[in-house]
């Protein structure tokens, strides 16, 4: 009989981790270091979500040895493999991340695997939940009591008409809006202003205007939105869209920034006739020049530092990075004052930087 390869005996690592727990050969592109083991849930029958955007929806036509998922391919291993090469590289990592997916089964086997992290390993955990599978707030706070101190819910839509045309009933999804959002104002209370993370995607159709309202809604909510730059996956209903230019990505990722650290805030930014970004509320120079908004966002390791900080997760190494992996250099922060005027007419150009 052929052997069950399926959670929670079976989870796929990404490539980057793998990379780092030394089974797979590889280097990091300008030396960049993996500081979060990222893990995600697998099933037989794979998630049962259409998301018309990502590499796991069920409808996804592609042969075997293109399955990817955000950009890159995923293997699989044994749990009891990935511990152990965990606690032979803690000094490499800062946090673990478990990722469920849409089945019946992932709540429990989140559950089960945050268990063995924390009984065996020192590292922080996340959870990445699908509130789809969520149906009570005393799972959340069993998520909680097993050892899972932040906890993710990936929104990925600006608005609900995005939502709905890409993860709910434009593709036949399980998926809806008013939930999501309700289970992450549920989440908050239970574990704390600061305790949860809101993925957002950038570049499925919003304007400016829509991702810095949202990303200014999850702040009044006291919990913290995280951006990805869409990458289309290939046999995905998406396929063909390409990804988002540079200087709607930087202004959106500075937005964030000034938003999360309460230095401007929507209400103070000002925007053009098509909702593009012309203005902050603020100086920006001295913000840009410091590189930090343009690097990866996401859970903390324990010094409030990024943990989670997905190198190349947006991007082909040696090509345009939209996150950076690390502290951008002098060039890079030339660059990026360069892009943040891309896509702008040139009478704005002097509303951002001067």
């Amino acid at each position: 009989m052929m052997e069950n390869l399926e959670s929670p005996n079976f989870v796929q690592t990404s490539l980057a981790a793998a990379i780092t727990l030394n089974l797979k050969k590889g280097e990091f592109y300008r030396g960049a270091k993996l500081t979060c083991l990222n893990l995600l849930l697998t099933y037989a029958g794979g998630c049962v979500g259409r998301c018309a955007y990502c590499g796991l929806a069920k409808n996804r036509i592609i042969s075997p040895d293109e399955n990817t998922f955000i950009r890159v391919k995923w293997p699989k291993y044994e749990l009891e493999e990935i511990l152990q090469r965990a606690k032979e590289n803690d000094d490499k990592l800062k946090r673990v991340c478990v990722a469920m997916v849409t089945h019946p089964r992932a709540l429990a086997d989140c559950n089960y695997i945050v268990r063995r992290f924390k009984s065996e390993t020192g590292l922080l955990i996340s959870a990445l939940v699908t509130p789809t599978m969520l149906r009570d707030k005393r799972q959340m706070i069993e998520l909680r009591e097993n050892g899972v101190d932040s906890l993710g819910i990936a929104v990925d839509t600006a608005t609900e008409e995005l939502f709905q045309r890409f993860r709910g009933k434009g593709v036949k999804g399980p998926h809806r809006w008013a939930h999501y959002w309700q289970v992450l104002q549920e989440s908050v209370d239970i574990f704390g202003p600061g305790k949860v993370s809101v993925h957002f995607i950038v570049g499925l159709g919003e304007t400016e205007a829509e991702m810095v309202e949202v990303i200014q809604r999850v702040h009044r909510l006291n919990a913290v939105p995280h951006l990805f730059a869409f990458y289309p996956e290939k046999g995905s209903a998406l396929e063909t869209l390409g990804q988002p230019p540079i200087g709607q990505y930087r202004r959106i990722q500075l937005a964030r920034y000034l938003i999360v650290n309460e230095l401007s805030d929507k209400s103070a930014m000002e925007f053009n006739q098509d909702g593009q970004l012309i203005g902050y509320g603020v100086d920006i120079r001295p913000v840009v020049e410091t590189g930090l908004p343009f690097m990866t966002s996401g859970c903390p390791d324990a010094q409030g530092d990024v943990a989670c900080n997905r190198p190349y997760g947006n991007e082909r190494p040696g090509e345009l990075l939209y996150n950076y992996p690390f502290k951008p250099h002098r060039d890079d922060i030339k660059l990026i004052q360069y892009q943040l005027r891309e896509g702008l007419e040139k009478k704005h150009h002097g509303q951002l930087l001067g």
